[in-house]
């Protein structure tokens, strides 16, 4: 029996933390971009973790860094047994076989100039993976496996529509039979319709291959419909993190409850919900406190001097807030006031 399965945990993300340094201000002072700070998730085999949070909270970067595309600054990234950031030669290979991205925009994910034949080997061939005709074949098997025939093999880019790329897409990430599949806003860019058929398209993969996913998305009805647990990101931190059932019909945090309680679809950016007045402050300079306190109405003097720890509020939720127990009723008398 391998790590994995011992654990039975796929990824594990362990106080990880990313900024990255910008230029010295007309002070003199380094000043740095906050990310990522201190994050802890765990998927387990099997199952979708969904993460959410407005642009610019470290969804995307929390991605590429268990992927070991960027080094973290501090903490530790496992992925399939796998130590991320220490790898070199053939264990970077097999990280790149055990985890995969799917894309946000299709079309940037593939080059123009090559026929979809050509990107789908590409990954095959770099890994040296069987003959070129058994190359052809997995090819050929993965395209059915999303939908499409071998007829899209001579196709570029340029002559599908986004619904087919995606679909593309995520066949070129199975190639490499991965057991994680990160999922950076894979549905954001396509039509409802669309996304509905890609969506539909996960949860079969899923089954039929038992892989496991990380699910960003700013969409906490795609959410819904896809994860098993879901972690809510602000600022680069998690406030709030529970299974689906947990989440979505007793969440705890008021970040949480503003955005579900929105009059807007649950779409996170699409505008800002009634409960969330103005923007999150600024990366390179947050609040001291708890990071969400200047957007709270629930906020006091202890919010905005001590920032809170993440805590276990009963049955694996977890929340990070000063005034999480009863934060529902709490919000109804501050409204009932304004």
């Amino acid at each position: 029996m391998n790590d994995v399965a011992q654990n039975s945990d796929i990824a594990t993300i362990d106080h990880v933390t990313k900024q990255y340094p910008l230029p010295r201000n007309r002070f003199g002072r380094r000043l740095h971009l906050h990310c990522v700070e201190d994050v802890s998730l765990r998927i387990r085999v099997g199952e979708v973790l969904g993460l959410v949070g407005e642009s610019g909270s470290g969804k995307s970067t929390l991605a590429r860094l268990l992927l070991g595309l960027v080094p973290a600054d501090s903490g530790r990234i496992d992925v399939a047994g796998l130590r991320v950031g220490t790898l070199r030669g053939a264990q970077l290979r097999q990280l790149r076989r055990s985890a995969q991205l799917v894309f946000q925009d299709p079309h940037a994910a593939l080059d123009p100039r090559m026929t979809l034949q050509e990107s789908l080997l590409a990954p095959l061939q770099q890994h040296r993976i069987g003959t070129p005709q058994e190359r052809l074949r997995r090819v050929t098997n993965a395209l059915a496996e999303v939908g499409l025939d071998d007829s899209f093999l001579a196709r570029r880019p340029g002559d599908c529509s986004g619904g087919q790329l995606q679909r593309v897409v995520i066949a070129r990430a199975l190639l490499l039979e991965p057991q994680l599949l990160v999922c950076d806003e894979p549905v954001s860019a396509l039509d409802a319709s669309v996304q509905a058929t890609i969506l539909n398209l996960l949860v079969d993969l899923r089954r039929s291959r038992e892989l496991s996913m990380l699910f960003i998305s700013h969409d906490l009805r795609v959410v819904k419909f896809l994860a098993d647990r879901v972690a809510v990101l602000y600022l680069g931190q998690v406030v709030e993190m529970a299974t689906h059932d947990s989440l979505f019909t007793g969440a705890l945090h008021p970040y949480t409850l503003a955005l579900l309680d929105s009059g807007h679809g649950h779409r996170i950016d699409a505008a800002t919900p009634d409960r969330l007045k103005g923007e999150p402050p600024s990366p390179v300079s947050p609040p001291p406190g708890c990071l969400f306190n200047t957007r709270c109405p629930l906020a006091t003097d202890r919010c905005r001097a001590e920032q809170p720890d993440l805590v276990d509020a009963g049955e694996g939720h977890q929340v990070r807030c000063h005034r999480w127990t009863g934060s529902r009723k709490l919000l109804a008398v501050e409204e009932s006031r304004a």
